[in-house]
């Protein structure tokens, strides 16, 4: 393993020891209907079991590339523990799924982002066990499926890669917070005035994350490209 990548993954390791502040949070604990709260659980229980399917398949194809799985997992780890408190019971944040997404597809990024979104609430109290099903779809589906069309889209038109990565994760970013908008609209009326207070902070969040992705992808093209190649994404 290079050494620039061990520095890599130490860096990450070391702003999760950060200290967080409990209020922060995705959707908090309690802050949905139980009837809601097992709807989009259910809704989310497909696109585990596909994410499973996947990385399992990617692993056997090509081993090497569980490094750069476990690395999707602690960016996205890091990035969404950087909390910025925004809507009573919920909070702005980088998403960090994107890279993932890119890298394995959407339906492989599904589990990564169930697997952080619970150790957060667990071990951070960012987000809920009763809302892990409302923030798995939103952070972990649609956010990844989003980044990965858009990466895709980018690829086909030819266009640098580099803009396909900024504009898949910053996108990805902000359509994980329009969902969130939804589905807390749902619940409380006035999705127009989630969307606006998220807004305030989400989108230059965004663009932070879209920017951090290309650095982080820049690196892994430098220094992984034949896992990259392996994953199809060169």
């Amino acid at each position: 393993m290079k050494k620039t990548q061990i520095r890599l993954y130490l860096l990450m390791a070391l702003i999760c020891l950060l200290p967080t502040r409990a209020y922060a949070m995705h959707i908090g604990e309690g802050m949905l209907p139980a009837k809601w709260s097992i709807s989009w659980g259910i809704i989310c229980i497909p696109f585990i079991a596909a994410g499973f399917c996947s990385i399992k398949k990617r692993v056997t194809a090509a081993p090497k590339v569980k490094i750069l799985l476990a690395m999707c997992g602690a960016f996205a780890f890091v990035l969404s523990a950087l909390k910025i408190p925004s809507v009573t019971g919920s909070c702005s944040h980088p998403t960090g799924v994107g890279l993932g997404a890119i890298l394995f597809g959407p339906t492989a990024t599904s589990v990564l982002g169930l697997i952080v979104l619970l150790f957060q609430a667990i071990l951070l109290a960012h987000g809920g066990i009763t809302t892990l099903g409302a923030n798995t779809f939103s952070m972990a589906i649609v956010g990844p499926i989003v980044s990965w069309a858009v990466f895709k889209l980018f690829q086909k038109v030819k266009a640098p890669i580099g803009l396909g990565v900024f504009f898949a994760a910053a996108l990805g970013d902000l359509c994980t917070y329009v969902v969130t908008s939804v589905q807390l609209g749902i619940v409380y009326g006035g999705f127009g005035k989630f969307m606006a207070v998220f807004a305030l902070t989400q989108i230059p969040l965004a663009i932070a994350e879209g920017l951090l992705t290309v650095v982080i992808f820049n690196i892994l093209e430098k220094y992984s490209k034949t896992e990259l190649q392996e994953l199809e994404v060169l």
